[in-house]
């Protein structure tokens, strides 16, 4: 069974109320009243099946039907945006190789068209060899070819003045920023709260997230630009999961929480149950797989009475 986010219902649901309540519970599950199934994203693709951040990862993810994929955006040394983790280029490629005399090989100090020589596969697998870093323009006409939808990080903003205004050329020349796209398909995120200050600033429509783990009496700070809170999962406590709840973002809806990076099943159906609503991982349908196997253990979202809370 493929687990499915809970989504609102008809008013004729209402009308089973009584029938839940008057059923005998299951045996009970240690979760949290009216908890959520969290949706999985893909953390730079499906990394532990493809080189990360490439479009063969991206497509991986498609044929695994994960809907939602994470990257990573930095620029080069002419201006081209492009999609790398690390701010060098030589663990993911064969950068060493072919200029042995440019350490520490930052991506900044590279042209893109020296960069598209790089082989960033065959250090994975050399089944993958000859893939290439995409550029941003290319890696969003893959994930818009598979219908998927992007978390989008602005890497180390602060060595690239103004990447967040070129981000949003970018992301409007690609036909991101349209209404469907910017309603239903993108969040930018950064670690940087001043980068994600910005960012907002020239796009209020577009959802943000910050990464990090605010105390609680900072969340409504962070709520004026962002709409999510996304920690590292040690972090998370079921607590701090309901005071970020509490507090409504720019848009006028409660913050998000995002979790990461969580490769491991039961650590995943922990964190559903403290209520967060994504888990980013390296392997997505590892977390897609706990939680369809903890939906069916324990009934839909872990609670009979789970389809009230979007009400």
């Amino acid at each position: 069974m493929r687990i499915r986010p809970v989504s609102a219902v008809t008013c004729a649901l209402l009308g089973m109320t009584t029938l839940f309540l008057a059923t005998p519970a299951k045996a009970a599950a240690p979760a949290a009243a009216h908890t959520r199934v969290p949706v999985a994203i893909g953390h730079r693709g499906v990394p532990v099946q493809a080189p990360e951040n490439t479009l063969a990862s991206v497509d991986r993810a498609a044929r695994l039907g994960i809907r939602w994929v994470e990257n990573d955006v930095q620029r080069t040394k002419d201006g081209a945006l492009i999609v790398m983790h690390d701010t060098t280029l030589n663990r993911t490629t064969d950068v060493e190789k072919r200029f042995p005399g440019r350490a520490p090989w930052r991506i900044a100090d590279f042209t893109l068209a020296e960069i598209e020589k790089l082989d960033a596969g065959s250090w994975y697998d050399r089944r993958f060899a000859g893939e290439r870093v995409p550029t941003l323009k290319r890696y969003l006409q893959r994930v818009d070819r598979h219908r998927q939808r992007l978390l989008l990080e602005v890497k180390a903003p602060e060595l690239y003045p103004g990447i967040e205004r070129q981000l949003v050329t970018e992301l409007r020349r690609a036909g991101w920023l349209d209404q469907r796209h910017v309603r239903n398909d993108l969040v930018v995120q950064s670690f940087s709260a001043a980068s994600l200050k910005t960012f907002h600033g020239l796009r209020k429509d577009v959802k943000t997230g910050f990464l990090g783990a605010p105390k609680v009496s900072e969340l409504g700070a962070y709520a004026k630009f962002a709409d999510q809170i996304n920690p590292n999962h040690r972090s998370v406590t079921a607590a701090w999961v309901r005071a970020v709840h509490a507090v409504k973002g720019p848009h006028g809806r409660k913050l998000e929480v995002s979790a990461w990076t969580v490769d491991d099943g039961d650590r995943a159906v922990d964190l559903a149950r403290m209520g967060v609503d994504y888990i980013i991982s390296n392997a997505p349908h590892v977390v897609e797989d706990a939680l369809a196997e903890e939906e069916d253990e324990y009934g839909p979202a872990f609670s009979p009475l789970s389809f009230l809370y979007d009400l």
